[in-house]
Formats: structure tokens, sequence, C-alpha cells
């Protein structure tokens, strides 16, 4: 009965610094942007400051 005197108030403690870090997180817009990072590895060659978008050359087309 005596660790929940202890344990309670521990319990307490962690979810105040959850909720805390997570209003944070929310205030300083850590959540703003979900997609674009996701995405953003699918359109990482078209980009022209790309170091290898430069060094692609055209396949000559087969004219026949």
């Amino acid at each position: 009965m005596a660790a929940l005197y202890w344990l309670i108030p521990a319990a307490l403690l962690i979810v105040a610094g959850a909720l805390y870090v997570f209003f944070w997180a929310v205030g300083s817009g850590q959540y703003d942007d979900l997609d674009s990072p996701a995405q953003r590895i699918l359109f990482d060659d078209d980009d022209p400051a790309h170091h290898a978008a430069g060094e692609r050359t055209q396949a000559p087309r087969d004219e026949r």
C-alpha cells in the first residue's frame, strides 16, 4: 500500500511531462507538414540543385 503513495505521483509526473512535450511539439510546428518528407524521396531526381541531375544524359534514340 505504501508503494502507491510513490507510484501515483510518479505516474502523474510522467503524464504531465509527456503532455508538456506533446504540446510543445504541436506549438513549434513539428506536426504541420506530414506529407512532404514522405514524398521528398520520390521527387528528388527532379530537383535541379541535386548533384546527380547534371550528370545524367539522355540515351540516344533508335531511329528506324
